[in-house]
């Protein structure tokens, strides 16, 4: 299930699949003229970097990085999708649930993981049209501290789409892996071992962000 994931990816690959999500101690660098939603997503990472470094209680640093979390992804549109399945015999209030849910997990998980890394960069190396409205922005990561693993950079695509005139996240890939869709297959799975249960799902999610919080 998608809770496997934090195992299923090493942990470089994790971490650049956090990386627009919740872009903390990392810098961006542009290889050449960017386009709108290749600055939109350097200014993002920047944006980040600030709110996760001020001195402040971690209480009102995960209520301002929640805040910036919420405003940088279509968080609902992306947890419907992730709950695959599940839609269909979820209640109207169950799916709210789950996107409640869903949006406290995904907090939890790259606050409380990616502040362990520092000193990665992406580097920018284009960008090309996705669906309508839509536009993968093409990155690789780069360990300054490492140059034997820059010979075979990770590379790390972003899906943005144009939500009315302002950009959102709607999937992260690793490696060609996109991450939404990768969920979505785990939550599926966790859905057939537990009776198409959406409640008991909702309770795991629940219950790994409190461990996380911890």
């Amino acid at each position: 299930m998608m809770l496997d994931t934090l195992t299923r990816f090493s942990r470089r690959a994790f971490l650049a699949a956090g990386l627009l999500m919740a872009p903390v101690l990392m810098q961006m660098q542009a290889a050449h003229a960017a386009t709108p939603a290749e600055a939109w997503v350097s200014e993002n990472i920047q944006r980040g970097l600030a709110i996760l470094n001020k001195r402040q209680a971690p209480a009102a640093r995960r209520d301002e990085f929640r805040t910036f979390l919420l405003g940088l992804i279509d968080i609902n549109r992306v947890a419907l999708y992730t709950l695959g399945a599940g839609r269909r015999s979820a209640t109207p209030q169950q799916q709210s649930e789950f996107q409640e849910a869903f949006k406290d997990y995904a907090e939890a998980v790259y606050e409380s993981r990616l502040l362990q890394y520092s000193g990665q960069t992406l580097k920018i190396t284009g960008s090309a049209p996705g669906k309508p409205n839509e536009t993968i922005v093409r990155t690789v990561l780069v360990d300054p501290h490492d140059s034997r693993s820059n010979e075979d950079p990770l590379e790390v695509d972003f899906r943005i789409t144009d939500a009315g005139g302002h950009f959102q996240v709607l999937d992260a890939s690793v490696a060609g892996i996109w991450l939404a869709i990768l969920e979505h297959d785990d939550f599926d799975s966790f859905l057939g071992q537990n009776n198409d249960s959406v409640p008991l799902l909702i309770q795991h999610l629940r219950k790994l962000t409190r461990d996380l919080q911890k």
